[in-house]
Formats: C-alpha cells, sequence, structure tokens
C-alpha cells in the first residue's frame, strides 16, 4: 500500500512538474544569436583594394608580402613594380591577389603571373 501510494505521489509531482511554465529556462539558456558573416563588399581593407595606397607606402608592403620568400630581391623588384602601377598590395604574404585585380591580372609574356 504504501508503494503503491509513493508511485502515485511521484506520478502527481511529475505531472506538476511539466506543467510548470518553461520561462525560467529561455530566460537562463537563450542562445545568443549567431554572428552574422560580413560579405567582403562592406569591409574596406587599406591597400588591398586598387588604387587605395600611395607609391611611398609600397615598400613596406612588399616588405610585408616577400618576408617569407627565399628569392627576397626579384619578389621585391616585381611586387613594387606591380605596387606602383596597381597602387595596392594584397594581404599576406600569399595569395589573396583576388582583392587586387591589377595585382592579379598582370601576367607575364609567358602568361604566368607577374606580381608576387
Amino acid at each position: 500500500m504504501a508503494l503503491e501510494t509513493s508511485v502515485v505521489m511521484i506520478f502527481i509531482g511529475m505531472v506538476l512538474l511539466l506543467r510548470i511554465p518553461n520561462n525560467h529556462a529561455k530566460l537562463m539558456f537563450s542562445p545568443s544569436p549567431a554572428p552574422q558573416p560580413q560579405s567582403p563588399g562592406n569591409v574596406t581593407m587599406y591597400g588591398a583594394t586598387p588604387g587605395s595606397l600611395q607609391p611611398r607606402e609600397c615598400a613596406p608592403r612588399c616588405t610585408s608580402r616577400c618576408s617569407k620568400t627565399a628569392f627576397k630581391k626579384p619578389c621585391m623588384f616585381f611586387c613594387q613594380k606591380c605596387c606602383a602601377t596597381c597602387l595596392c598590395v594584397p594581404p599576406g604574404t600569399y595569395g589573396n591577389k583576388q582583392l587586387c585585380p591589377c595585382y592579379n591580372d598582370w601576367k607575364t609574356k609567358r602568361g604566368g603571373p607577374k606580381c608576387p
């Protein structure tokens, strides 16, 4: 008899717990909004967009761009030549040329990339 009473009391307790509004759980554990990705169109990258550099700013940008290459002299020569024409240098030491179309599209006679 005591076992039946205990089971009934547990059942009634569970039913009551299920009927309690869940508002307090929503306040405590509400997920934060997911960060929205930024499109490259509304981010201004100084020096990485065409025409955004002054000619005097090419040397430091090219030094950074050519910092990890084993061929520093040719890299610096062509980087500064490209920067003087395009007035931009892509960020990083490799790649990212899509940010500077002039830098990316300038090709050698053989069709290879002119700018490092």
